[in-house]
């Protein structure tokens, strides 16, 4: 952190109870050289990955579907998401991390990822950064059931659906998360499936 226009005055937690909300006081710097202080509220919950499985040979991707409270609490019908799968890091580095998270959430061992950009997915009160990533997958890769650890009271159904059905959910508003359409888009913008 080396903005010579912040600078932080305070830090209160909040709460500590899942992840970390903490509040922040700051002074911040204006154009016109005064300083202004500005309180906000940060959550801290790690930073994460994401990973859209893809088949050049079937057309098909990987995707899931859990219930999201949240989404539920906002409106959301039956509180079901469909998903690319992702995870938090949990202090590995970023390729590491959705390895292990591929195979717990789907049962697809893969060993080959491509990173393609990370990005902030909500930045006015979030601080998790995702990386996004992208691999091809086989059947061969696929060693177990997925659906996630038990004690992380996870729930996830794997789903493989061709990529226009993908597309046109997308379209529909049937897929809502937005790591998954960020890279249903790059899939589609890039031609990730087209046979080479």
């Amino acid at each position: 952190m080396n903005n010579s226009n912040v600078k932080i005055t305070a830090k209160e937690i909040l709460s500590d109870n899942w992840y970390t909300l903490n509040k922040v006081t700051f002074e911040y710097k204006r154009k016109d050289g005064s300083w202004e202080t500005q309180s906000r509220e940060a959550y801290d919950r790690g930073n994460g990955a994401t990973i859209l499985l893809y088949n050049r040979e079937t057309q098909s991707v990987i995707l899931t579907r859990q219930f999201r409270l949240p989404t539920y609490l906002n409106g959301s019908e039956d509180g079901m998401l469909i998903e690319t799968c992702a995870g938090l890091l949990d202090k590995d580095n970023p390729e590491t991390a959705i390895k292990r998270e591929t195979e717990e959430e789907t049962g697809y061992k893969i060993t080959d990822v491509k990173k393609v950009f990370e990005a902030y997915m909500s930045p006015g009160s979030v601080t998790e950064i995702v990386y996004f990533f992208v691999a091809e997958y086989s059947k061969d890769m696929k060693i177990s059931e997925g659906g996630g650890h038990h004690e992380e009271q996870e729930n996830i159904e794997v789903l493989e659906i061709p990529f226009t059905d993908a597309l046109n959910m997308l379209a529909a508003g049937k897929i809502k998360d937005g790591k998954t359409i960020m890279l249903l888009q790059h899939a589609q913008l890039t031609g990730l499936l087209l046979k080479q």
